[in-house]
């Protein structure tokens, strides 16, 4: 930095300052606690955790939609910042979120309605929680916000059969962990493929489970839902040495590939895979909650081939002079040494 130019942080203007202060105030708030009152229905309260983009809202809404055919009552709710659940459900169109709703009606000093938020197709009723912009919010505190709305509207008087909730299995802390950390579900469905990063996060998701049963938790894991299926068997094996059911296996196939590109449904009872998805129905109503026994990382590397993972890799620690450039490392002593007289 050249004489006479400031450190950033002491260019921020007040504002820039008061934005700062905000988040951190923001990502300290604690959520309100869990609702204890009497349960008025039998709900089946079910989250589906998974990385990013390996087909939660995919099978979600094809599931949803299945379930109503049905005649069972459902309610999905996505909770994912990119708010995309409910975009193959709706023909691609975006919903309002309730955390845009919520912050334009503040705006205008109005209150939020059912009908401002929920929308409905063929059965379903959907919403999205939504999320905050880039860099303008803690993601996490905007899912306990949309919580917390979601109470006042009147979520546990509400006469759903199931109530669906689309999470991001990547982050499983704050806001993300909410279901599992606060029994706020019975059970989750993890979602994987036959690839490594897939089954790393439906093995951080097993482990968070596991955390909190220990710690008095009733949250279990379901089963598993492997999408994607090329046959080559890793997401099975994970399944199996977890100690989890495989639910369901959607196989990687042309026609779905198609069919979700273009915001078509697939789980209606009558369409081709209509009874895949009725299946899928069933095992998730009838699989208990349980606890799983996670992986180390030695054991999730074991389920692929070394020449795929470089799970063979030996570690080779770094040494001082790696780090920079020799003639500082070696450097000449400035000790003045004396004979001795």
């Amino acid at each position: 930095m050249t004489e006479g130019t400031s450190h950033p942080v002491e260019a921020l203007s007040g504002t820039q300052e008061d934005v700062y202060d905000n988040l951190r105030d923001e990502a300290n708030i604690e959520p309100d606690p869990v609702h204890t009152g009497e349960v008025t229905k039998e709900t089946q309260i079910i989250a589906i955790y998974g990385k990013g983009g390996i087909g939660k809202s995919f099978t979600l809404a094809n599931l949803s939609y299945n379930l109503a055919q049905q005649g069972k009552k459902v309610l999905l709710i996505g909770c994912d910042p990119k708010s995309d659940t409910t975009s193959l459900l709706f023909g691609g169109r975006s919903c309002p979120t309730i955390i845009e709703t919520s912050a334009a009606k503040k705006a205008a000093g109005e209150d939020v309605s059912i009908s401002d938020v929920c929308f409905k197709r063929d059965g379903v009723f959907a919403m999205e929680l939504g999320g905050p912009e880039v860099g303008r919010g803690c993601g996490g505190r905007g899912i306990i916000h949309g919580f917390e709305l979601l109470e006042k509207l009147g979520f546990h008087e509400w006469d759903f059969d199931y109530v669906l909730l689309d999470f991001l299995g990547d982050v499983v802390c704050g806001g993300f962990g909410l279901p599992i950390a606060r029994d706020m579900c019975q059970k989750v469905i993890v979602v994987g493929s036959n690839d490594l990063q897939s089954l790393y996060v439906a093995n951080n998701v097993c482990s968070a489970v596991e955390y909190f049963r220990k710690l008095g938790g009733n949250v279990g894991v379901a089963g598993m839902l492997v999408n994607k299926d090329d046959g080559t068997g890793e997401a099975h094996a994970f399944a199996k040495a977890v100690n989890i059911p495989v639910l369901a296996a959607i196989p990687q196939d042309e026609d779905i590939r198609r069919k979700s590109a273009s915001y078509q449904i697939v789980g209606d009872p009558s369409d081709r895979w209509g009874p895949m998805f009725s299946g899928l129905a069933d095992n998730m109503m009838s699989a208990p909650p349980r606890q799983p026994t996670p992986l180390d990382q030695e054991g999730l590397l074991g389920l692929f081939s070394s020449e795929e993972t470089g799970a063979d890799y030996i570690l080779e620690p770094a040494l001082p002079e790696d780090m920079c450039d020799p003639s500082i490392i070696s450097k000449p002593s400035l000790e003045v040494v004396y004979d001795n007289l």
